[in-house]
């Protein structure tokens, strides 16, 4: 595999722009091949979301944005690539016709991924000297993690590595099936409520406030099975099955028919989707459904359940800062969540920022996870904060860490909250003392924590005092 991290993309619509942004945002650089002449504006709209959100998702840092670049030819877009992600329209004879550049183009050790919904990759290999493996993501591709891996196993083992690198997940189908998983699910669903509108049953907008407001939430976090294990109590799943499984013969579904796509059918769903949506922009309705995924999915973080995992084992992935005279203990975005009614960062988020920064501190000087099981850790015991200028969603920052005092039980903090031009949007002085878990007193510090707090306080103790350190509320500017 090449040792540079370059991805070809040929066909920038949604999905394939989604796919630049996936790569892109993770540090890779970008090769676009797309005749569309609109191509770049597309694309350009995409990542603008996806730097919006995609970033928000984490609480360290993504790698530098790689390069992104347009070619007028195939050849020039794959040169020296190590993966090529199609994603041309639902044809099988362009698919072929397209595949067969790429492997003539395409560096021997490339992954060569399809974006497609439906094909099989016996069928996207047939009569023709190829190698694409299925890679079919979902929408937004910069933020859902989901990747269907179908072909290859040898290749789709190596395109799983580099999707878990990117922050994906890859779920390999155990055969090649049509549509593979997901939408074969999603197709049941969309079936049934297009008869459920024929019928006069509902509308667009009350079939999806059915999902939204119910399973959809439970499914974001538990799937299908999980949840319906739950639902068969402290019998489990065999008494969810004994209970339930009489209904699959009741005449309750249509999933065999599907409703005829006359004229009328289509245009009573289109008008009823304008009256739902009409009055937001595509771009706008991308916006709401970025930040409401940024939300949940964060969300899913605290508890490590279903994509809140693939996203905790990503980010212990990326780098940290590079530290100068002071450590960087905190360098992420600001969330859209972290935004009120003013527009800004809310007060609160101020301070979980300085939680995090102390969180990270601890682990540096050996008060890590481990530490903590073990029985002992640092608590806060008194904060000041000073609010110097206000901060918005999408604003890089980070926080330097001062160590003012750190001898015996305590531990004096002074985090400086950094805008990306270097100003100071915050400070927080922080006394914390040190406890033994099992008694919940305090107490001193393992060796190993107390020896390498010192090292900092005194490395740091000829530092020039922060201004704002020993200030309370209240008090007067000398100035």
């Amino acid at each position: 595999m090449s040792a540079r991290k370059t991805a070809a993309i040929v066909g920038g619509g949604v999905i394939g722009g989604g796919w630049a942004a996936r790569f892109l945002l993770n540090g890779w650089d970008v090769q676009v091949f797309d005749p569309d002449p609109e191509a770049e504006r597309k694309i350009g709209e995409v990542l603008d979301n996806a730097r919006r959100a995609l970033p928000a998702l984490y609480d360290k840092a993504l790698p530098a944005e790689g390069q992104l670049s347009f070619h007028d030819s195939m050849e020039e877009a794959l040169a020296d690539v190590s993966w090529v992600q199609e994603s041309v329209p639902e044809r099988l004879d362009l698919k072929h016709k397209i595949h067969a550049q790429i492997n003539e183009f395409a560096p021997a050790d490339a992954i060569i991924g399809s974006s497609t919904s439906g094909f099989k990759p016996s069928e996207l290999n047939e009569g023709g000297d190829t190698r694409v493996i299925v890679a079919h993501p979902f929408n937004p591709v910069y933020l859902l993690p989901l990747i269907e891996l179908v072909g290859d196993a040898a290749i789709c083992a190596k395109a799983g590595d580099i999707l878990r690198s990117v922050g994906c997940f890859p779920l390999t189908v155990r055969k090649e099936i049509d549509a593979h998983i997901a939408d074969r699910l999603l197709e049941a669903v969309w079936r049934e409520g297009l008869w459920l509108i024929k019928d006069g049953i509902c509308t667009t907008e009350e079939l999806d406030e059915a999902i939204r407001m119910g399973f959809g939430l439970r499914w974001a976090q538990m799937g299908l099975f999980e949840t319906y294990r739950i639902a068969g109590g402290e019998a489990g799943m065999k008494h969810f099955m004994a209970q339930f499984g009489p209904a699959l013969e009741w005449p309750w579904t249509k999933l065999m028919d599907v409703p005829e796509f006359t004229d009328e059918l289509v245009d009573l769903i289109a008008d009823q989707s304008d009256a739902q949506s009409g009055h937001m922009s595509i771009r706008a309705l991308e916006r709401l459904r970025d930040d409401n995924l940024v939300g949940m999915m964060r969300a899913l973080k605290k508890s490590g359940t279903g994509a809140g995992g693939v996203l905790n084992a990503h980010e212990a992935l990326l780098p940290t800062a590079p530290q100068g005279d002071l450590p960087v203990t905190v360098d992420r975005v600001i969330p859209q969540s972290w935004t009120d009614y003013n527009g800004h960062m809310n007060e609160a988020h101020y301070l979980e920022v300085s939680a995090q920064a102390t969180d990270r501190f601890m682990e540096m000087i050996g008060a890590d996870a481990d530490y903590v099981a073990a029985g002992k850790s640092y608590f806060t015991v008194e904060n000041h904060i000073r609010y110097l200028d206000e901060m918005h969603a999408g604003e890089a920052a980070k926080v330097t860490t001062q160590v003012l005092a750190g001898a015996g039980k305590k531990m004096h903090l002074f985090h400086s909250l950094l805008k990306a031009d270097g100003s100071v949007a915050a400070t927080v002085e922080t006394l914390l003392l040190h406890m033994d878990l099992t008694a919940r007193k305090t107490s001193v510090p393992d060796d190993p924590v107390a020896a390498a707090l010192a090292t900092y306080a005194s490395a740091h103790e000829t530092l020039p005092l922060p201004d704002g350190a020993g200030r309370h509320v209240g008090q007067r500017d000398p100035s």
